[in-house]
């Protein structure tokens, strides 16, 4: 099954551009949500605990995102040794493991999105009332 498999030093070395642009994306959202957090608590007004929910649950979902783009960016760099020093066998399934952490990373982040609707949703209801 995994007899032919090969990728050359250059196939992983494309991911270095892009997973280094979706930690910086996932550390902006991270500093946005922390900025929002210490805004609320700095306003006095008192905060709906499904606001609270929200918020704990966002920054969960990004910490999970953040970790997953970097292992994916490791087993990326350590695929790139494998097949550097000739296991070309291994360098592809740990490259495989790179792609496979990274599409997870990618779901969170959907996920995380969504999460951040709702939470504007529900503050758009707040403000119908």
């Amino acid at each position: 099954m995994f007899d032919n498999l090969h990728i050359s030093l250059t196939t992983p070395a494309l991911l270095f551009p892009a997973i280094s642009l979706l930690l910086l994306a996932y550390t902006n959202r991270f500093f946005s949500l922390a900025a929002l957090i210490r805004n609320l608590s700095s306003d006095g007004t008192p905060v709906h605990s499904g606001q609270l929910k929200n918020l704990r649950q966002r920054i969960v979902i990004i910490r999970r995102m953040q970790e997953a783009g970097v292992l994916s960016f490791a087993l990326c760099v350590l695929c790139m040794i494998f097949i550097y020093i000739g296991f070309n066998k291994t360098g592809s399934l740990i490259f495989g493991s790179s792609l496979l952490l990274l599409l997870y990373s990618l779901l969170l982040s959907v996920i995380e999105i969504r999460i951040s609707v709702d939470a504007l949703n529900y503050h758009l209801e707040e403000l119908d009332q």
